[in-house]
């Protein structure tokens, strides 16, 4: 039965996009960051990532990991400038303590960018939060 059926909630773990700068060009390159502020480690850890805006798709992204320690992170992808406006979608799956967790975390339309970013925890650098 449903009622039976105990769904863990993910806290203390979050995707964030974090822009770097290019040592050859200088230009602004964004990343997805897996930022975990546990104090478990978490395992085998799968990451689906997919932008979409009306009829444009990205392909879908899935990246593995088998562990990132407590109080780490770990950098998933390259974020291309051209799906920066559109809605992106990162799905994460893990398991800790022996339980499966699994969240989705969302950057909508034009929420990437510059002015947006915030100081992240454990990566003590700029960057954008998941909603």
């Amino acid at each position: 039965m449903r009622k039976d059926i105990s769904i863990p909630t993910v806290e203390g773990v979050t995707i964030a996009i974090v822009p770097e700068t290019s040592e050859a060009s200088g230009a602004t390159i964004w990343y997805a960051y897996l930022i975990n502020e546990l104090s478990e480690a978490l395992e085998l850890i799968l990451v689906v990532s997919k932008g979409s805006k009306a009829e444009v798709q990205t392909s879908v992204m899935r990246h593995r990991l088998d562990r990132l320690p407590p109080k780490s992170f770990a950098k998933i992808e390259w974020v291309e400038d051209s799906v920066l406006s559109l809605d992106n979608r990162f799905a994460l799956t893990f398991y800790k303590d022996g339980r499966l967790y699994d969240k989705i975390f969302e950057f909508p339309t034009n929420s990437i960018h510059e002015d947006a970013c915030v100081t992240l925890p454990i990566l003590s650098r700029k960057g954008i939060m998941a909603t």
